[in-house]
């Protein structure tokens, strides 16, 4: 009786155990690069709009960069890397563009246009041109660095950024504490 139990148990997993990861894994934490990717952008585009406009100009230290220069770094950082692997940045992009550009309004249209200009980039790239090379100053990479290193600094920012708004009062969207 209690092999037929214990058969009856195992069928029962191997029969779910399809519809376990036939989920869709695109979509957040531990969903590829798509997701972690989808996950970053949003807390960077929620913290960013939970902070106060008045606090994008507050910096830790003389010398160090503003709330909105470390958004305007990740934005000039993301179409950087991006034009490595061949994508033409848009209009009005340049590495200065962190000192001119520090109203909350227009750092959240270029925070939400860098971020969905990768989206759209890793979305449309080919598996096979993940392995082709790139170099950045005599540094030989591939594609898939390049989109690695993008996610890795993105989130970098992203701790940055939760330092600066916990120091001004300014918790987290998804943070309970």
């Amino acid at each position: 009786m209690k092999v037929l139990i214990l058969k009856a148990i195992l069928l029962g997993f191997l029969l779910c155990t399809p519809m376990l990861f036939s989920q869709d894994v695109g979509e957040g934490l531990w969903g590829g690069y798509d997701g972690e990717w989808n996950h970053v952008s949003s807390q960077l585009i929620a913290l960013a709009e939970a902070t106060p406009a008045d606090k994008f100009g507050w910096r830790p230290g003389t010398g160090v960069r503003s709330t909105s220069e470390v958004y305007m770094h990740i934005v000039s950082a993301n179409f950087y890397m991006l034009s490595l692997i061949g994508q033409k940045p848009p209009a009005g992009v340049s590495m200065g563009m962190g000192k001119t550009v520090t109203s909350k309004v227009e750092v959240i249209d270029w925070l939400k246009r860098s971020l969905e200009a990768v989206k759209q980039a890793h979305l449309a790239v080919k598996p096979g041109d993940l392995t082709r090379k790139v170099e950045i100053d005599g540094v030989h990479t591939t594609v898939d660095g390049i989109y690695l290193r993008l996610i890795v600094h993105n989130n970098e920012h992203m701790g940055q950024l939760i330092a600066y708004a916990r120091m001004t009062g300014v918790v987290p969207p998804w943070s309970k504490n």
